[in-house]
């Protein structure tokens, strides 16, 4: 019998949605940092839908403080939207907890989520409550609507061989607690996508390990890695960088041409954020192959 374990969720997801009614002419569909509706050619945005979960034993331990669960929960969507070169606007909230959970804690953790939102520009409309059967751990589903201009929306299927790929921030350090505080790039995005606007762009929750295949995979592209180039979050080895995961740092591709002129401005507009070349794409079937980062069905972690 074949297990989820045997398989991993990259081959998981594929099989899935071959199995139910899609969308026979998606603007994004299943694959990217979320599904795009276009509502015509009469409109100047498109919709962004996204949805996401955390489960208590693998996104937070059970002494994590439940404002920075809440917190957390809706700055990964967040950097989703910032992926595409989107904004957040609507947000459904999903919790299914532990009859003993204490209701301070769902207090804090509702506190978390209204401080992302609000810093974000974004609202709650909707949601459900739910217990889960004694021994289960507490999950929190997040479900949100976003848009992006037409002209702004950024995929990661559109690059092409000879590009560059860079990468903002830090890379590393997740699991020592950055997972908790992170800042979703959505000014950094905006920015980009009105200036500089990425061939491709993803933002690096899984780790590079396994987010850089994916981009370039989507793009029908191989490609390169300069680890000597890689930004290390203090503390962090070229490894945890790689497979870490939850970096929610953007990952982008751009004509190496253009590449000066971004660092030039990105360093004016964001001096405290670093930017870096971090190697390039290259034709489908060469270059090399990245193992590691984080696969919920992993055989071993």
């Amino acid at each position: 019998m074949t297990t989820l374990r045997d398989i991993g969720e990259d081959a998981l997801i594929a099989r899935l949605i071959a199995l139910v009614p899609r969308d026979p002419d998606p603007a994004a569909g299943p694959g990217d940092d979320c599904a795009v509706v276009d509502p015509g050619p009469s409109s100047s945005t498109v919709q962004l839908l996204k949805t996401d979960c955390m489960v208590g034993g693998v996104h937070f331990l059970p002494d994590t403080p439940a404002r920075s669960v809440g917190w957390k929960s809706i700055a990964r969507v967040v950097s989703d939207f910032a992926a595409m070169g989107g904004l957040p606007a609507r947000f459904l909230v999903t919790v299914a907890l532990p009859l003993e959970t204490p209701l301070s804690w769902v207090e804090e953790l509702y506190r978390g989520i209204g401080d992302c939102l609000e810093t974000f520009g974004a609202v709650l409309v909707g949601g459900e409550t739910s217990s889960v059967p004694p021994g289960s751990s507490a999950v929190i589903s997040i479900a949100a609507t976003g848009s992006a201009t037409r002209e702004h929306l950024v995929l990661r299927s559109t690059a092409a061989p000879g590009q560059t790929l860079l990468v903002t921030g830090f890379l590393g350090g997740s699991l020592a607690g950055k997972h908790l505080n992170f800042t979703p790039r959505i000014k950094e995005a905006n920015w980009l996508v009105s200036h500089f606007k990425p061939q491709a762009m993803m933002d690096l929750s899984d780790g590079l390990a396994k987010d850089l295949p994916r981009l370039a995979a989507a793009s029908g592209c191989g490609f390169t890695l300069d680890r000597a180039a890689l930004p290390l979050s203090p503390g962090s080895t070229p490894e945890q960088a790689l497979g870490d995961g939850e970096d929610f740092e953007l990952l982008l591709a751009l004509e190496p041409g253009r590449v000066p002129g971004l660092l030039r401005a990105w360093s004016a507009q964001f001096p405290e954020l670093p930017l870096t070349a971090i190697g390039c794409l290259v034709k489908e079937g060469a270059g090399e192959i990245l193992t590691g980062g984080w696969d919920h069905f992993a055989a071993v972690r």
